[in-house]
């Protein structure tokens, strides 16, 4: 699984993860795709994204979406 097109930088969007160091967060592309917003729409909205930033923002949340918590015993 490639995601090399997401970059986090503390002082860049409150260090959420973007696309390519741009100021478009993966939440934003996210958002947009579950509101029903087509990838091409997208595209045609912010013209400097391309596919494969719309195929890896969903990669990434997905990906994040199935991290787990492990609660530890206090000591």
């Amino acid at each position: 699984m490639s995601i090399d097109r997401i970059t986090q930088e503390p002082g860049k969007m409150g260090g959420k993860p973007c696309i390519r160091g741009l100021r478009v967060t993966v939440g934003m592309i996210v958002g947009q795709i579950a509101a029903g917003t087509t990838t091409e729409k997208l595209i045609a909205d912010y013209p400097y994204l391309e596919h494969e930033d719309v195929v890896q923002a969903l990669r990434y949340a997905a990906w994040r979406s199935e991290e787990r918590e492990v609660r530890l015993a206090a000591a």
